[in-house]
């Protein structure tokens, strides 16, 4: 299938100068962009409950190893649970349920969402579970919010997602756990001498998590390289697609755009207030890297890559009846969503592409009326071979059983405020802050169709629609 991509991808009419045109034109109408009043129809259905994001927020998202380093996930979660409370002012026993997302689990607090919960305060007589779907975790946990709802089993949800990557547990060898689980049922000392006499210095070596396919064994940056390569996408566009992230992400920092950024107090540390993975280069810096994954000649390095990021996020879920009822102002409803999973080989990372015409065909609705386009960067060159899949009428009949592509979102329209890539990646957590990013867009941008995309490891992939509310 990989050769097949590259042979028949690259020859799709891509015009030869693309790359820089792409960077050029995404910043300079990004600049010019002006609310503008829509007149769309609702998505809104006869008989179907209208669900809302009342509100959405997120600790600062930081390089790990920085200044959460000696924290735990529950404290991210936590924070972000309380930044929602003082936030919306719901009083802490009206939320019927809460569910978050989380991808590399700390033994401890396995269902974190249990444990952020209560030491942020919410009754406990409030039920609780933790979903983990890799990349997408937050965007199931939203979901899963969505259904209670629609199932009228829940009438407010807070759902969430928290990855922390300064501390993420590192396992003995299976042989020297085997022998200390042994050691603890042994009776007698000669029985613990003789299976202590059994280790040796192999059974030492510790097993590291890795961001690795267990069906494949292939790292996701490995992976990225030959998507990227499969379709054409060369290293000058991708470092292009990375400095327009950052690029857009100072922008709207420094423009107070990323509103849903909440304060957070480290114990014994300052507060922090800000994303600190923002960092606008130049290309003739980004163009000394080296090779990241497939060295020496790949092209995925570690500055168009997301970076390990610690961080969490939350939004509060309602029906709209509810919400009035309480007295909240929605910021946007949420509409249809699909799942996706494809090869987790060579289509490891185009969920995106596969995710997005359906939920658009679920929605009655075509890329042209979509306003707001916020997918997942996990690599620059990830994101870009899903631009160049959707816009390929070949890819569509060859892989996908369509009559033709669903087309390339346009990149005045596209992760305006930046994204994972500058703004960072806690994998459960960054299905919200796309979420919550698309409903300030619409409202700042005056649109009234958003569009959610992302990729997850295991070939999966989420796209969801989202309208704006009436302002």
């Amino acid at each position: 299938m990989t050769s097949m991509l590259m042979n028949s991808v690259r020859n799709c009419p891509v015009n030869s100068t693309w790359a820089v045109q792409f960077a050029t034109r995404s910043l300079s109408t990004s600049s010019q962009m002006h609310a503008t009043a829509k007149s769309k129809k609702t998505l809104a259905k006869p008989g179907v409950k209208n669900i809302v994001l009342v509100e959405g927020v997120r600790t600062p998202f930081l390089l790990s190893g920085t200044s959460y380093a000696d924290l735990m996930p529950h404290d991210l979660a936590r924070g972000a649970l309380q930044g929602l409370l003082t936030k919306t002012g719901i009083p802490k026993d009206y939320v019927d349920y809460i569910v978050y997302g989380t991808v590399i689990q700390e033994v401890k607090t396995s269902n974190v969402a249990r444990e952020a919960a209560l030491g942020a305060g919410f009754s406990d007589k409030i039920p609780s579970h933790t979903v983990t779907q890799a990349c997408i975790s937050s965007n199931q946990a939203m979901t899963t919010g969505v259904g209670l709802i629609a199932a009228g089993q829940c009438d407010s949800v807070v759902a969430g997602g928290v990855e922390f990557m300064s501390d993420v547990p590192i396992r003995h060898s299976r042989k020297m756990r085997k022998t200390m689980l042994s050691l603890n049922k042994a009776k007698t000392l000669g029985q613990r001498l003789a299976l202590i006499g059994s280790i040796r210095m192999a059974h030492l070596n510790p097993e590291l998590p890795a961001v690795a396919e267990f069906s494949t064994a292939e790292t996701m940056g490995h992976s990225a390289d030959r998507l990227a390569a499969a379709f054409g996408v060369t290293r000058l566009e991708q470092d292009e697609f990375a400095l327009r992230s950052h690029t857009l992400a100072k922008k709207a920092q420094d423009a107070g755009l990323l509103s849903d950024v909440i304060s957070f107090k480290v114990p014994g540390k300052d507060i922090v207030s800000k994303d600190n993975g923002i960092r606008p280069s130049s290309m003739e810096q980004l163009s000394k890297l080296k090779a990241a994954f497939i060295k020496p000649h790949g092209t995925v390095t570690a500055a168009n890559s997301s970076f390990l990021t610690d961080g969490a996020s939350a939004v509060l879920i309602m029906s709209e009846e509810k919400a009035l009822a309480m007295g909240f102002k929605p910021k946007a409803y949420l509409r249809d969503f699909v799942y996706v999973s494809q090869d987790p080989k060579d289509q490891l990372l185009l969920g995106p592409t596969y995710a997005s015409p359906k939920a658009l065909e679920r929605s009655g609705l075509t890329m042209d009326d979509i306003d707001v386009f916020e997918f997942h960067e996990a690599f620059a060159g990830q994101i870009m071979a899903n631009l160049k899949a959707m816009d390929s009428d070949w890819f569509a009949q060859t892989y996908m059983g369509r009559k033709s592509k669903v087309g390339a979102p346009p990149m005045e329209k596209f992760n305006l405020w930046g994204g994972s890539l500058s703004l960072g990646h806690p994998f459960g957590a960054t299905g919200c802050r796309l979420v919550t990013t698309v409903a300030h867009r619409l409202q700042k941008e005056g649109g009234q169709y958003g569009l959610v995309a992302a990729c997850a490891a295991g070939g999966l992939g989420h796209a969801m629609v989202i309208e704006a509310y009436p302002q």
